[in-house]
């Protein structure tokens, strides 16, 4: 009697968003596929399983360049008027396919799990055509209960008018549950007068992948 053996399975699902796979009830072992990733529920937590980084650990780096906001287009920020700090990622560079920290769509800053730890460097030029009265005032979008706004900085103008200078701050953070799943901002204002901004860069690097 001939015997016929199965050698081989294909199953195939479909790609879900990110927002589809949080609404999902946590069953282990569970798998889903995102534009993000391969991802499993592993004692009762999201994992992602692909992709990682060459070393296994899953850390890497994301830089994003505003192509909209240049010397010959500054960004004027009124006084006292707070916005959220543009970046629309003209440019984009990755330590590998696959890793992104932030949605240009939505000006989210992005995180994969929770309790991840990230540092985050925003890069730009600025002036102001009073500098002796203006400062700037940067920080993250507070979320629910953990308070990410305290993430910020005072900007000053060291010289004189309509002169540029070259902002480079470096913060750390790491992800909460509401971070995951709504993400955050970086919000700006000027103080005391206008001022203009521009040649914004990000650049994301995860320093600790928990899961």
């Amino acid at each position: 009697m001939a015997y016929i053996y199965n050698t081989s399975y294909k199953v195939q699902a479909d790609v879900d968003t990110e927002e589809v796979r949080l609404q999902y009830n946590i069953e282990e072992g569970a798998y889903v596929t995102t534009p993000s990733g391969v991802w499993t529920v592993f004692d009762g937590e999201w994992v992602k399983l692909y992709p990682q980084s060459g070393t296994g650990t899953g850390l890497g780096w994301t830089r994003y360049d505003d192509g909209q906001f240049t010397s010959e287009a500054k960004l004027t920020l009124a006084q006292g008027v707070e916005v959220v700090l543009p970046n629309n990622a003209a440019s984009v560079y990755r330590s590998q396919t696959g890793i992104d920290y932030y949605n240009s769509s939505t000006l989210k800053v992005l995180a994969d799990n929770e309790n991840d730890t990230y540092i985050m460097t925003i890069v730009f030029k600025y002036q102001a055509s009073n500098a002796n009265q203006t400062y700037l005032e940067i920080h993250f979008e507070g979320g629910n209960g953990t308070p990410y706004d305290r993430i910020r900085d005072t900007i000053t103008f060291p010289k004189g008018n309509d002169t540029a200078h070259d902002y480079h701050g470096v913060f750390q953070y790491y992800a909460d549950a509401n971070f995951i799943s709504n993400g955050s901002q970086w919000n700006i204002t000027a103080v005391g007068g206008a001022a203009q901004i521009w040649d914004i860069i990000y650049f994301i690097q995860k320093t600790q992948n928990y899961a």
